[in-house]
């Protein structure tokens, strides 16, 4: 064992390497990824991604699949004024976080995300994807 590397840790390097990562610079961590799939709307977002023709949605397709997906915490909400939240949560929120996380890749210029991620993040999404409650 490296005596330079502290007991219990893994090379990230290695994980992303043979996770598939679909081409990015630089590795990224486990835990960037358990906090980028730590909400709800973050993991809608990117399982409608994973299901879509080659991984890519216009923005507008994108907030109705999450929308569709993601519980109205207030059932009297209108289904337009919940859409309406879910636009400004995604736009404010969700998307950015997710591109920081290198996750997704989001073209303003065309309105299209598309998902970028690798093998690690769909090792997790499967993982926690019969914690998520629908209704």
């Amino acid at each position: 064992m490296d005596k330079s590397r502290k007991l219990g840790t893994r090379d990230i390097q290695s994980i992303d390497a043979g996770s598939g990562s679909s081409g990015r610079e630089r590795p990224i961590s486990p835990d960037t990824v358990l906090s980028a799939v730590a909400s709800e709307h973050r993991r809608a977002i990117l399982n409608a991604l994973d299901d879509a023709t080659e991984r890519t949605l216009t923005y507008d397709a994108l907030v109705d699949r999450v929308a569709d997906r993601v519980r109205d915490e207030d059932a009297n909400w209108a289904s337009d004024e919940h859409r309406q939240r879910v636009r400004i949560a995604l736009r404010h929120t969700h998307l950015p976080k997710l591109e920081e996380a290198r996750i997704i890749d989001h073209k303003t210029e065309t309105g299209h995300i598309q998902f970028t991620g690798g093998e690690l993040e769909q090792q997790i999404l499967r993982l926690v994807e019969p914690y998520d409650i629908h209704e």
